[in-house]
């Protein structure tokens, strides 16, 4: 499975050579992440192509931010400003994480959650 990962991560991201690397290793933590969600007695291959497309989803996600995107795009010296880019690819990186987490959705179990009781 992680070799179809790695190939739908590569068609999101478009990683260029030095990239690949990275991309693999974070699909395959993305793969190691998602398998420990999932419900008790779901495996991977009963998600269909979601838990691939979500895990690649996550891989990109993470290459995205890491890449020299956040260069400074506006520098002022009177009152010295500074504006930096990058804003935009780690709203994407978020959505990418939030689609693969829509699409684990009815595979994964509350394994993140904690409820903490409060004393009344």
């Amino acid at each position: 499975m992680l070799e179809q990962i790695l190939r739908l991560a590569a068609v999101i991201a478009q990683p260029s050579e030095e990239e690949r690397p990275l991309l693999s290793a974070l699909c395959t933590a993305a793969e190691e992440k998602l398998g420990r969600r999932l419900k008790d007695g779901v495996k991977p291959e009963d998600c269909g192509g979601a838990f691939a497309c979500a895990a690649a989803l996550l891989a990109a996600a993470g290459l995205l931010p890491c890449r020299n995107s956040g260069g400074i795009e506006q520098f002022s010296a009177g009152d010295v400003s500074i504006r930096t880019g990058g804003g935009q690819v780690c709203e994407m990186a978020a959505a990418m994480r939030r689609q693969a987490a829509s699409m684990m959705a009815p595979y994964c179990g509350d394994r993140e959650f904690a409820f903490l009781g409060v004393r009344g």
